[in-house]
This record gives C-alpha cells, structure tokens and sequence, in this order.
C-alpha cells in the first residue's frame, strides 16, 4: 500500500486487519512516524531524509530558500527507496491511494515492473478537479493505462477513468476509507424532533465553499432564531469573513476550529440538517457520516458525484450552483419549513442507506476483491 498518512487510509488498510493477507505500507511522504493504529503490518516510514540535521525545523521556518537548498541534497529520492522497497518485499499487487500523490512519483518504477499488478484508488477531487490542469491531465493520461485495477468513491470517478485511459478491472465503489462502524455513530444519534442544530462544514481554501454558505445565512436571522448554528473546520477566511460580518452579532452561532472527530459525530447526532459545499469532490465522507447519524444533508454535488446517494426532494436536498448563495439560502429555508420531509428523508436514510455504509458489509466485499486479484 502506497500512501500519505491520513484517517482515510488508516481505515481502508484496517479492513485488511486478520484477513491472511501480509500487508506492507510505504508512506509515500517518507515523514511518517510509527503509526501505532497500523501495528499489524509493515510500516515504511521516516526513509525521506539522510540526516536530521540540529536546528532543521527552525530553518525551514525561517530561512525556506536555505532549507530548500539543503533539501535538495538531504532528501533521498522516492524512485529509489521505493525501488529497494519493492525488491525487498516482492509483492503481488501494489495499491496506490490517490493519483497525484501516490501514483506519479512511483510511475516509472510501476513502469519498469510491469508484471506487478497495480491497483489505485481514486479519493475526492483526484481526477475531476485536476482534470483540468494540464500538467496533471498529461500524468492522469499517462499513469492510468498502466494501472490494472480501480477502486473509486463514486461512479463518476469511474468514467473519468475510462475517459482518460483506464482499461483494467473495475473493482467497484467504495467510501474512500473503507465503511463505517454505523453501531458506534448511531449512539450520538437522537430523535429528529429534539435536534435543534444547523451543522455547517467550515472549508474554504481550494474546494471548500462555506463562505457562500454563511452569505446565505444573513438573510436568514429571524427564520433560524430558534437554532443553534454551528460551523466546524473554519479557516482563517470563514474565520475573517465571520468576523468583519452581521453574522458576528447573532447569539446562536458558533465558529470552530478544527475538532475532533468525536465531536464531529457528536454535533452530526443532534443535527437536524448538515451543510457541506464544494467545487470540487468526490463522495464526501462527511455527508455520509451526517446521513449515518441522522441529520438532513444539503450538499453540493459536483460532477453529479453525490446525486449516486442523495435523491434531491427524497433524503435531502442538492446544491446545483455551490457558487449561489440565494440557491442555498432557499434549501436551507425549505428543509426547516418542511419537518415532514425532514422525518421521511430521516427514515429513508436509516433503512435504505446506512445498511449499505456498515463497515461490516463493506470490509467482507473489498477482501473478496482484494482476493479475486491475488487468488
């Protein structure tokens, strides 16, 4: 498995966990310290520098041109340590996560051992943003018929493959870290006509689109008196957008940082509707979590990608236009206007769609993939 340390890799690899396959992990970033959650398998880590030099971290900080000069001899190339790596274990098949990240810099050593099998998966904006730039676009097209198998997020990703190159085996859609333990999120979960909160996620930056999110709440003082409205993930800009705004005045808002997860399946357990927004993204998997948990979803759906789960009118409501803050403000005033559609959309959700999210299900499902390659 070849990837950067994030949760949603930690989870996929963990379904592997006592399946009788031996698993090796080599982070690509080559910055990883031992990651205790992963015990069961081999870990690749710290290979990126040759010497940790004193006062490295203060360098970088202050002095980047002087660091990057240093880097430039202190660094080991990933083509070669992953090379080594590879001879070393000689596996049977490698798994890339994310292509960008976890593809293009091993590219020419998958290349040059042609004979192993190669399977990626395709995370959030991997191929529909980056599509369209064309330095990735010329690394998309040229990585992905050497690639023999897929995972994707979402159907849509699985054209886009196809699009540009992708002629292997179609392993099937899958959430991005694996499913869900849907027993453990569903005892924050409380009964619609107690929740009173609007949970908002916080991203700006290059997809993240919250901003266009809190535009649409400024109209919406008197409707949304009676919520509790909190924003979670906020960035310096919705942090200053917050902060200059009449949003600042309202006393049932909330702006927060980062948190832990915990508390994000907390708030999505009491939430009556959750709000995601992006340009860009896959199956995100903070909806999922939110319709797990039982909040109404109002989510951006670019490419269409997240029309696969939520059926606009059914079990929530589509945002077409993530740059329309009229149109969000009109889907927020129709789902708290709406408690009706609210309590069907919930029980459509707890039946039809979180069975399908249990990481039970799902884990026996990709080791039989994972199976049908090796076997």
């Amino acid at each position: 498995m070849v990837s950067i340390p994030t949760l949603h890799f930690f989870r996929w690899a963990d379904q592997l966990k006592n399946s009788g396959h031996e698993v090796f992990w080599f982070d690509i970033s080559g910055m990883s310290d031992y990651v205790e959650k992963l015990n069961w398998l081999e870990q690749k880590i710290n290979w990126k520098l040759k010497h940790q030099y004193p006062g490295r971290v203060f360098i970088k900080k202050t002095y980047p041109k002087l660091y990057n000069f240093i880097q430039s001899y202190n660094e080991n190339k990933t083509e070669t340590i992953f090379e080594e790596y590879l001879k070393d274990i000689k596996p049977d098949l490698v798994h890339s996560f994310a292509l960008y990240v976890s593809c293009t810099p091993i590219y020419e050593v998958m290349k040059k051992y042609e004979n192993i099998k190669w399977v990626y998966s395709s995370w959030g904006s991997d191929l529909f943003y980056f599509q369209n730039n064309k330095a990735y676009l010329d690394d998309i097209q040229r990585i992905l018929p050497r690639i023999n198998y897929l995972f994707t997020d979402c159907e849509r990703d699985y054209h886009l493959a196809k699009k540009h190159g992708f002629k292997g085996e179609f392993l099937g859609v899958f959430p991005g870290g694996g499913g869900f333990d849907v027993e453990y999120i569903h005892q924050y979960n409380q009964p619609t006509k107690n929740r009173k909160i609007i949970l908002i996620k916080g991203f700006q930056g290059r997809s993240g689109r919250a901003i266009t999110v809190l535009q649409a709440l400024g109209k919406l003082k008197k409707t949304l008196r009676d919520y509790e409205i909190i924003v979670f993930g906020a960035g310096a800009e919705v942090v200053s957008y917050y902060n200059k705004g009449e949003l600042k005045s309202w006393k049932n808002i909330k702006i927060l940082g980062r948190i832990n997860h915990e508390d994000v399946l907390q708030f999505m357990g009491n939430a009556l509707i959750y709000v995601g927004n992006s340009n860009s993204d896959g199956m995100p998997n903070t909806l999922l979590e939110a319709v797990i948990a039982g909040a109404f979803p109002i989510q951006s759906n670019p490419g269409g990608a997240t029309a696969e789960i939520v059926e606009h009118g059914v079990n929530g409501f589509l945002i077409e236009d993530y740059n329309d803050c009229a149109e969000i403000e009109s889907l927020i005033v129709k789902a708290v206007n709406n408690m009706k559609l609210i309590q069907s959309a919930h029980i459509y959700n707890q039946t039809k769609i979180k069975p399908n999210l249990s990481r039970k299900s799902i884990s026996k499902e990709v080791i039989k993939k994972y199976n049908s390659i090796i076997n």
